[in-house]
């Protein structure tokens, strides 16, 4: 195993430490977690051959998005976030 150094932001820093304590791992366990799922999540190279195309994604929205404004609108006003 390699040995290495990095420098995070110390807010970061302590959401890391918080995050791990609560999980009973040490940081260098959380690092590694975290950079396998970033690695396996995010390959190196893209197949050779297709063209990366956005994918499509299903909202699952069962609001109209004609109605969703006003939707959103009750909403703020129920958690008090209304606009002024």
């Amino acid at each position: 195993m390699t040995r290495t150094q990095i420098q995070l932001p110390d807010a970061l820093y302590d959401r890391a430490k918080r995050f791990a304590a609560e999980r009973e791992l040490s940081l260098a366990e959380l690092t590694r977690r975290g950079l396998e799922l970033f690695l396996d999540r995010f390959p190196a190279h893209a197949p050779a051959g297709k063209a990366w195309k956005l994918p499509r994604v299903n909202g699952g929205l069962k609001v109209p998005p004609r109605q969703l404004r006003d939707v959103v609108a009750d909403e703020e006003d129920l958690r008090g976030l209304a606009r002024k």
